[in-house]
């Protein structure tokens, strides 16, 4: 058999004791970048007051991803902030490398950057008219960004610890680099069954952070409208998510058209506190490390804080 000489054998750092761990549950949002920068310091610091492991902040066309991390980590004392994900199509190594390191010395252990947002083709994407640009085959190319950030001198302080890294890991491929080359994955928009398997492929060591989208409301029609949206959104418009879930068995009755109520079900918890308290505990059982929620609402601009006091009594205790 020929060997795979493009796949690395390099194993996983160790995790440094300084590191503050991120717990089982945390909050993902990209609401941040709608609220003016006081508004998002008082609510981060009240979901570090309500017990939440770790803050998850997504990066679009808003606040750069280094900008908004400061915001959030110099508004609270204790609590890792994590970017889910900052997209590598937006910065060079050099950059992305200089910027984390700046924030790993300012809050030692406290940063995490999950690195993500690469294209495999030349099409045109658009977000709010504007394009979107290429890197090539996802694998390759981030492979390639790992290398570069790893070369890039240090003419300043080295953070020590060094920041965690973590990759936007969904196929078989990339949650394997994942597994050797960073501290792990940080899936977004899984089912349970995506947990078990990024398991399988990482081994037992690599960490596994899972986004689940959820909707805090007891009315079924109302929930599954906002869930449903939120599903039609990624299997109409991101090819790479379209294809992880046609890889996890579903088909062109799921996700042509209106999603199916399986898809959309298996993507986004929704109910009361205690059924999104099970989703949790179902990903945790299926190997993963932690999970951070994203609170869908029919406002998405608006910051969730009703639902995330509400359910961090139930989840925090999954």
């Amino acid at each position: 058999m020929t060997p795979n000489t493009n796949r690395t054998t390099r194993p996983a750092p160790p995790p440094a004791p300084a590191d503050e761990p991120l717990g089982r549950v945390g909050i993902w949002t990209l609401a941040f970048d709608g609220q003016p920068a006081g508004r998002v310091r008082e609510a981060a610091a009240e979901i570090e007051e309500l017990g939440y492991g770790a803050i998850w902040h997504g990066e679009a066309l808003g606040r750069d991803t280094a900008g908004q991390a400061w915001l959030l980590l110099s508004a609270t004392r204790r609590i890792p902030v994590a970017s889910g994900i900052a997209n590598i199509a937006f910065r060079d190594p050099i950059a992305m490398t200089t910027a984390t390191r700046t924030l790993g010395e300012a809050f030692p252990g406290r940063y995490v950057l999950g690195l993500g947002g690469h294209r495999v083709d030349d099409t045109v994407h658009l977000v709010d008219g504007y394009p979107m640009p290429a890197r090539g085959r996802a694998v390759t190319t981030m492979r390639g960004y790992l290398d570069a950030m790893d070369a890039v001198p240090a003419h300043g302080p080295r953070p020590d610890p060094a920041p965690r890294r973590l990759l936007a890991a969904l196929g078989p491929k990339m949650l394997e680099l994942a597994a050797h080359r960073t501290r792990g994955a940080h899936p977004y928009f899984v089912p349970v069954r995506h947990t078990a398997e990024a398991r399988r492929i990482m081994g037992p060591d690599a960490f596994l952070g899972v986004e689940q989208a959820v909707v805090l409301d007891t009315d079924p029609d109302r929930a599954r409208t906002v869930a449903t949206e939120h599903v039609a959104m990624y299997v109409h418009g991101a090819p790479h998510q379209e294809a992880n879930v046609r890889r996890l068995g579903f088909g062109d009755e799921d996700i042509t058209g209106t999603p199916s109520r399986r898809l959309v079900d298996a993507i986004v918890a929704h109910g009361d506190a205690d059924r999104i308290r099970e989703r949790v505990a179902e990903h945790l059982a299926a190997g993963a490390d932690h999970v951070c929620l994203q609170v869908l609402t029919a406002s998405p601009s608006r910051l969730p804080l009703t639902a995330w006091r509400e359910l961090a009594p139930a989840v925090l205790t999954a």
